[in-house]
């Protein structure tokens, strides 16, 4: 009998589910996923199996992925020092190599073999592909250099379209320059401007806190739904900072494009993917307009 009645459970969730599924079948959500939470293989696991999920119930995820900590455990390894300047990691020409390496060939390579065993067809790509992400140097308002970190100039769907019906498309974020030049681009704006370029239904920013807080240091005080004019008072008078910074410009920048749905949930809840997407308890912050 008690099996039974956990059987019944197990449909009543699938009930339950099914509006939602209904609502974003055939419609594309993009994820961005990084942080230190990549490093935990039951965490990108569960991730991917989401992701997986999704696409096997009709939506077109499109997955957007960093890699901070591999990239620095690399650069490490060839003797080249992680800097960072608001929020954004110094990039010279030798650490571009390492970054290029690390993020279009190791991580993402990984993550789409993982996909792949969890039965959907996943493609692999980076700004190079087909032009897929257009890049400028990035010129900092308060005169600071970069180096070759860049900045989204254009994004160039088509390959996307191409792909979205049958595979999963994973994106590493590195652009290129009109000239050929790698530029690193920090991940959370690239799944910025690519979900708002791809017209995506809802943009989420999986990372390995709960959301935008009052008090960074107080899970008490977050936020469940921020406006684009508060955050940026938030960042003005500094309690919005560091890593966060590119995280809400980047949820800016796609609401100012069109999504209507931007969220930063925290990926190291078990399938919180599944649950901000099918279910009524959701969690993390939604930035509106």
């Amino acid at each position: 009998m008690k099996m039974q009645e956990e059987y019944i459970k197990k449909a009543e969730i699938i009930t339950e589910a099914l509006p939602y599924i209904s609502r974003y079948s055939g419609k594309t959500v993009l994820i961005k996923y990084g942080g230190n939470a990549m490093n935990d293989e039951h965490v990108l696991k569960t991730i991917l199996q989401d992701i997986a999920t999704l696409k096997m119930a009709g939506v077109n995820p499109v997955l957007v992925h960093g890699g901070g900590p591999e990239i620095n455990a690399q650069l490490e390894k060839h003797g080249i020092k992680s800097e960072f300047k608001n929020g954004l990691r110094v990039t010279s020409r030798d650490a571009m190599e390492v970054v290029q390496m690390a993020l279009a060939g190791k991580m993402n390579k990984n993550i789409v073999a993982m996909l792949n065993g969890f039965g959907v067809k996943a493609v692999g790509l980076c700004g190079f592909d087909a032009g897929l992400i257009e890049a400028e140097k990035l010129m900092s308002a308060d005169g600071a250099d970069y180096g070759y970190v860049g900045k989204v100039k254009k994004v160039n769907c088509a390959v996307l379209h191409a792909l979205l019906d049958d595979y999963v498309p994973v994106i590493a974020s590195v652009g290129v320059g009109a000239d050929g030049t790698g530029y690193n681009i920090n991940a959370d704006i690239a799944a910025g401007a690519i979900g708002g370029s791809l017209g995506a239904e809802r943009l989420l920013f999986l990372t390995d806190v709960d959301g935008i807080r009052l008090n960074e240091k107080d899970p008490s005080t977050l936020i469940s739904t921020i406006s684009v004019k508060e955050i940026e008072k938030m960042v003005k008078d500094g309690r919005i900072a560091g890593g966060m910074l590119p995280k809400v410009d980047a949820c800016m920048q796609a609401i100012k494009m069109g999504v209507s749905n931007v969220l930063i949930i925290n990926g190291t809840v078990k399938h919180s993917i599944l649950l901000e997407l099918f279910t009524n308890k959701g969690a993390g912050t939604m930035v509106v307009a």
